[in-house]
């Protein structure tokens, strides 16, 4: 039976280590064994020289899943490939992962496909400053954000009085 679990691997080096599970395994006439390997990202947005971009991030840097039917075989193969650092689990043996998990990791992969996340995530109380619109160089306080929207509530004192002011996330900078 073919269970979930993680590898982790060199940072940056996942997609050499995927590549090269997928030779191993074929080469080794074992790929039925392994149905699938992911590396789980999401699309996130950010604003650079005025211009959306929208990029890709990993989730869990260093980090793959795979679905496989687990034997000595295949676990030596996995060890032993170029850029794999090991199996998360508990002592020597690894932790097949639940599918609850692989599915609420899979569900946010999906989520940012159709609307990407923003790059820059904003705590209430942090400080921040306006870098567009007519409040250009205010200073202020977060009191809230909302990733999903892309927009931020942000404290300025003008004229001696707080204001709140409702701004989109590229429009501020933390300090």
């Amino acid at each position: 039976m073919k269970e979930w679990y993680i590898i982790h691997s060199q940072a940056g080096s996942e997609e050499k280590v995927k590549r090269t599970l997928e030779y191993r395994t074929k080469e080794a006439g074992v790929e039925d064994l392994m149905s699938e390997i992911i590396i789980p990202t999401e699309l996130v947005s950010e604003i650079r020289g005025g211009k959306k971009r929208v990029t890709q991030r990993k989730l869990f840097p260093g980090y793959l899943l795979l679905k496989i039917e687990l034997n000595n075989t295949l676990y030596s193969l996995i060890r032993k490939s170029a850029g794999v650092t090991g199996f998360i689990g508990t002592g020597k043996k690894p932790t097949p992962v639940s599918q609850e998990e692989v599915d609420n990791i899979l569900k946010r992969m999906a989520s940012t496909q159709v609307k990407p996340s923003p790059k820059i995530t904003f705590e209430q109380g942090e400080q921040v400053r306006i870098t567009e619109g007519p409040f250009v160089n205010f200073n202020g306080a977060v009191d809230e954000a909302n990733p999903e929207r892309g927009k931020i509530k942000v404290t300025v004192s003008i004229f001696g009085r707080a204001t709140p002011i409702e701004l989109e996330y590229w429009q501020v900078e933390k300090i």
